[in-house]
């Protein structure tokens, strides 16, 4: 018998995401109706998140309200959102609709992980879902603990053990009636051909897991996912291009097939030369990215549109980062690299001490170091070849649209030191 408490202690310390903020999938079944009593027990800092897939009418609502009332109980925060009667009464299109509430709830409440109550029968049962629909090793590897943000701490934890503990803390679960209709696969593997698998082997659940670890172990052998070089990737064969691939999909929580992998394996072809580099769309807010140096699954982040005013010398808050100016007489020795964050300047030619410190705009411009005119702050990026991904998240220093210092990439020829230098600039991150 498993104790569930220790099991799920042991696993959020394991992965060190115990005194981290979490969003737990609430349904309010016994998996994760137990699970949030545990975290509540062990004084984590939770939201219990619901999402009510408005299938079956007064019961969805009902269920939904046992959710609130016994997060209210605890004292634990709450939030639950209704799926539109337009989304489609399918298992793709909830489970689409799903894990983007979940996504938007990880942004929402600024949690580091997002906890599932999937448990060892659920694995053991999805074991067997894919040996029946046809199966590599990759898939007897069934649920994964960790997988991107995602974190499933009752995945050492039986059924039995789980009611049990619901039983004995006096909890009270939602039952969804669905859930004996043996026209879902799932349910007909778990009422009907598991009964069946424990008259040969009563501890089919622990043999079947077994497995599941041993093929897990194989391709954590087999793990070259690690990679995110573009020439080097095109060197290998195509089948290890396509595990590459199909891993890096996996563990950005993404569903893969066949067709999606030869297509990105011919996106990183297709883009090998690319300076700046391109991607193409993965689901909601989350893209694959390509350039001549490296390929990698990234998120779309929302872009910060905070700026702040600079009119004297000292300390500014910006983000996560503290930005300082200060000033400085005297021409240093050796001047450091661009990608050091910090710079020496001369403002001595601009008419006054009036900046904003912010993220990039519309319009902004910049006249390059060493350069000869302006040019746009667009090109200027593609030439220091600066991903996507990160253009957004560029610190500048600027006058109007003018760029005096992007942070990290260089400084602008109209505050050149020449002989004279006016101001010492700094960006770094809080807490260095």
């Amino acid at each position: 018998m498993t104790n569930v408490i220790e099991a799920v202690n042991s696993f959020l310390e394991k992965y060190d995401i115990k005194d981290k903020p979490l969003c737990l999938g609430f349904s309010g079944g016994y998996d994760s109706m137990c699970l949030l009593h545990v975290l509540y027990t062990l004084g984590c800092d939770v939201v219990a998140v619901h999402l009510n897939h408005n299938w079956r009418g007064e019961e969805s609502k009902a269920e939904e309200l046992n959710c609130e009332n016994f997060a209210k109980k605890l004292g634990v925060n709450f939030y639950s959102e209704t799926l539109p009667d337009s989304v489609p009464h399918k298992e793709t299109a909830a489970r689409e609709a799903r894990y983007d509430f979940f996504a938007r709830c990880m942004k929402k409440f600024g949690a580091v992980a997002f906890l599932t109550a999937h448990n060892a029968n659920d694995n053991a049962e999805t074991v067997i879902y894919r040996i029946i629909k046809g199966t590599g090793v990759d898939g007897l590897a069934a649920i994964s603990p960790k997988r991107a943000y995602f974190y499933r701490p009752l995945l050492s934890v039986k059924r039995d053990d789980i009611e049990k503990y619901c039983l004995e803390n006096s909890l009270n679960p939602n039952i969804d009636s669905s859930n004996t209709n043996t026209k879902y696969m799932r349910n007909l593997i778990r009422h009907e051909i598991f009964p069946l698998f424990r008259k040969i082997n009563p501890d089919v659940v622990d043999a079947i897991n077994s497995l599941s670890s041993l093929a897990r172990e194989d391709c954590e052998i087999f793990d070259v996912d690690n990679m995110e070089s573009t020439k080097e990737f095109l060197k290998l064969p195509k089948p290890i291009q396509g595990r590459i691939i199909k891993n890096l999909l996996i563990k950005s929580g993404i569903d893969y097939h066949r067709k999606r992998i030869e297509e990105l394996i011919e996106f990183v072809k297709d883009n090998e030369f690319s300076k700046s580099g391109a991607r193409c769309s993965l689901g909601s807010e989350i893209w694959f990215f390509v350039n001549r140096d490296k390929f990698n699954v990234v998120n779309d982040v929302p872009k910060n549109m905070e700026s702040v005013h600079i009119d004297h010398e000292g300390e500014y808050n910006f983000g996560e980062y503290v930005f300082s100016i200060e000033k400085c007489e005297s021409v240093p020795e050796h001047f450091p690299d661009d990608s050091e964050n910090i710079a020496y300047v001369n403002f001595d030619s601009l008419n006054d001490f009036d900046f904003t410190l912010r993220t990039r705009r519309y319009g902004d411009f910049i006249y390059p170091f060493g350069g000869v005119g302006k040019q746009k702050f667009k090109k200027y990026l593609n030439e220091k070849k600066v991903p996507f991904y990160k253009k957004d998240d560029c610190v500048l220093l600027c006058q109007g649209q003018n760029i005096l210092w992007a942070a990290g990439l260089g400084i602008s020829d109209s505050v050149k030191v020449d002989g004279r230098v006016s101001h010492r600039l700094q960006l770094k991150r809080k807490g260095i």
